[in-house]
């Protein structure tokens, strides 16, 4: 269950969180690349240090905790990127962290995070083990603040800061933004700071729950014995109240895309671009290359993560679907 939220992200604040995390970190790459024959924009967000955009909100968050909550500690679920901008925030910070994550996470992401200094406590994803109940009781236990994925304003607001730096590297607001899509943060931020772009959320085949959503009016959660999907990094059960009501006034409505469209993105990635791309990073692009949205010059595909296992994108790339 969320937690209510204290507040409604703003575009204020996404204002102020991309001058937050310009004094500390450069812009990613906004790479041109040919799709269908037009000429699209790529936002490369896996360069950041963690290798994902997640440092954006997890740096927003917790540099405006008070000197009392940073003191007491951190408490934050992830399935290993915002784990590591959690980690990376707390450990440039100060701050401790524990990170609730699933066990059947990429090895790189775990080892990653606790390379970086957090505390991982694990739960059984496939058993059906509530991540959020687990991080809200150690919340209670520890009387520490919860930094959630994505139901949390200040995570909103600070992965919104990717729309900031999209604006300025072409000099407009962009007429869409794919972006990839699990719990909704990052698509509710760049809705903040792109006002007169549309936002077409993408999602796994089976986890469209933001997608049915949209189309509700309501929140949906992601039907029992939905399929499995390599896209681990937007595995989630369902949106927030905090990101629907940004969502549901600004997103177009969603579409998703196959583990085999995934693949092929992540090939087309590394080949046009140089990039390695992870599966979840990677449903945005699949999305354009397989049709699924429309595509003008001024349309930005978001690239949002690229902590892969090496023998699974060596695999990707060996072989075709």
């Amino acid at each position: 269950m969320f937690r209510e939220s204290p507040r409604a992200p703003t575009q204020d604040g996404v204002l102020r969180a991309a001058g937050k995390i310009a004094a500390i970190l450069p812009p990613t790459p906004l790479l041109p690349v040919e799709i269908g024959g037009v000429r699209v924009h790529a936002k490369c967000d896996n360069l950041q240090p963690i290798g994902a955009f997640k440092i954006r909100g997890a740096w927003h968050r917790l540099t405006d905790l008070t000197p009392e909550e940073r003191a007491g500690g951190v408490i934050a679920v992830s399935s290993g990127n915002h784990a590591q901008g959690v980690a990376w925030a707390a450990r440039e910070l100060g701050i401790e962290a524990a990170i609730v994550m699933p066990a059947d996470a990429p090895r790189v992401k775990l080892e990653a995070t606790a390379a970086l200094g957090a505390e991982i406590v694990l739960y059984d994803r496939a058993g059906g083990e509530d991540r959020d109940a687990i991080a809200n009781a150690l919340c209670d236990e520890r009387g520490r603040i919860l930094v959630h994925a994505y139901a949390d304003p200040w995570v909103i607001e600070g992965q919104g800061s990717m729309g900031i730096e999209i604006a300025e590297q072409l000099g407009r607001e962009p007429s869409r933004i794919v972006v990839c899509c699990g719990g909704g943060g990052l698509a509710a931020g760049l809705a903040l700071a792109c006002r007169d772009s549309a936002i077409v959320p993408v999602e796994p085949k089976g986890w469209d729950d933001v997608a049915r959503s949209l189309q509700t009016g309501t929140i949906q959660r992601v039907e029992p014995g939905a399929p499995k999907t390599i896209c681990d990094a937007i595995q989630t059960p369902s949106t927030a109240p905090v990101n629907f009501a940004v969502l549901r006034e600004r997103c177009d409505p969603g579409v998703t895309v196959t583990d085999a469209q995934v693949r092929a993105a992540q090939r087309f990635a590394f080949a046009k671009l140089r990039l390695v791309v992870e599966p979840g990073g990677a449903a945005a692009l699949a999305a354009a290359l397989a049709g699924k949205v429309a595509l003008d010059e001024h349309t930005v595909v978001t690239i949002s993560g690229g902590n892969t296992d090496a023998a699974d994108f060596a695999r990707t790339l060996s072989t075709t679907d």
